[in-house]
């Protein structure tokens, strides 16, 4: 649907996976396991940008990310 950088990470302090969407400020989401917390991060995509679009907001672009193996 959307194509927006995902950055997933274990927290211990929350005892969750965390899963960030950083070219979206503030747009995060979490999940007991990986699979929870990126689709619980595809659902806050599309409410940050209903949210953003309702407010008049511009909705930023996915910016291309490099990254090295």
């Amino acid at each position: 649907m959307y194509n927006y950088e995902i950055i997933l990470y274990w927290s211990d302090d929350d005892n969750a996976f965390i899963a960030e969407v950083p070219d979206l400020p503030g747009c995060m989401a979490d999940g007991k396991t990986r699979q929870e917390a990126i689709a619980n991060a595809e659902t806050i995509i599309k409410e940050w940008i209903e949210v953003a679009l309702e407010d008049g907001e511009e909705i930023p672009y996915p910016k291309a990310h490099l990254h090295y193996a």
